[in-house]
């Protein structure tokens, strides 16, 4: 997949082309409806299809006093386009200029100057223009004086749209696998293995901790049962997964580890690796125990409730 960071660098051979524009952040089960769409209408007519996205987050932009945590980052978000088998990506970067385009020089400068739209894949709903005043009326009539088709998409959704809203406000309330039926994919962090306080090894239960840096919206405070992939090594392990600041010893940073089950930890020298932490099932919330007794005795029941929740 062809992957642009400006309209400018696309090669002038490139010809015309189908697009889709959105933000795709999760590129969850209704963007892949879409990109479905993109592909079939653009290899009808012969063409590449292209995704436009952009980077920052245009709320980032317009409310920068209370942005939006991302479900994915950038390279999580390119990743899981590129496997839908699109032909390229451009990532648009958002500013307040660009959005202050009228909806017909977007139209004219942007889908057929730069992009050279042949057709344009939307929903119902889409909005363009300087303060959304395009609508799907305006880009179908704009389609047909300027040469390009337009491509409707119905909603999709088992009972409700897909929606990256929804699937964020899941992830805040830790309700993981409610987001996955929305995503089509558990949900997934990216990072580094660190070293971490090394309580867990003292306890029983040794831990690969994740970066403080790490890819991905964090889901709830709490343990899960997930996954550990380290993609270096081939390697997937099933995973008892906290989030949380380890109350009963006074944290004060949020950290996530996982805990592999039914693995020797001298086995698994991880430090420095890339590793991919996905989340199933929340098996509870975050609690402060009195003392590391029932500590130990909650973390035994969380391993045999991750591992059970892992098999079935």
């Amino acid at each position: 997949m062809d992957i642009f960071r400006r309209p400018e660098d696309i090669p002038a051979d490139y010809g015309r082309t189908v697009i889709t524009i959105g933000n795709f952040d999760g590129v969850h089960r209704g963007h892949a409806v879409v990109l479905d769409e993109l592909r079939a209408a653009a290899d009808s007519r012969g063409l590449r299809s292209v995704v436009v996205t952009f980077d920052p987050h245009p709320r980032i932009v317009h409310q920068s006093d209370s942005p939006v945590e991302l479900i994915c980052s950038l390279d999580q978000r390119l990743g899981r386009i590129a496997r839908s088998g699109v032909d390229a990506v451009l990532v648009q970067p958002y500013t307040l200029a660009f959005a202050d385009q009228s909806a017909e020089e977007f139209v004219l400068d942007y889908l057929v100057g730069k992009l050279r739209a042949s057709a344009v894949v939307v929903g119902h709903d889409v909005r363009f223009g300087r303060g959304n005043s395009g609508d799907l009326e305006a880009l179908t009539a704009l389609g047909r004086r300027h040469g390009f088709d337009v491509v409707v998409i119905d909603e999709v959704g088992e009972g409700t749209r897909y929606s990256s809203s929804a699937i964020r406000r899941l992830l805040e309330e830790g309700d993981v696998r409610s987001a996955a039926d929305q995503l089509g994919y558990n949900h997934t962090l990216t990072g580094t293995v660190v070293h971490g306080e090394k309580r867990g090894r003292e306890m029983g239960f040794p831990t690969a901790n994740l970066d403080l840096e790490a890819e991905g919206l964090v889901p709830a405070d709490g343990v899960y049962a997930g996954w550990m992939h380290f993609p270096s090594r081939g390697l997937r392990l099933p995973t008892a997964i906290s989030v949380g600041t380890n109350p009963t010893f006074h944290g004060s940073v949020r950290t996530v580890e996982g805990h592999a089950l039914d693995v020797r930890f001298a086995d698994l020298d991880v430090y420095g690796d890339t590793m991919e932490v996905s989340f199933v099932e929340r098996i509870r919330g975050q609690v402060a125990f009195r003392g590391m007794e029932p500590l130990i005795a909650q973390m035994h029941e969380d391993v045999d409730r991750a591992r059970s929740v892992l098999v079935s």
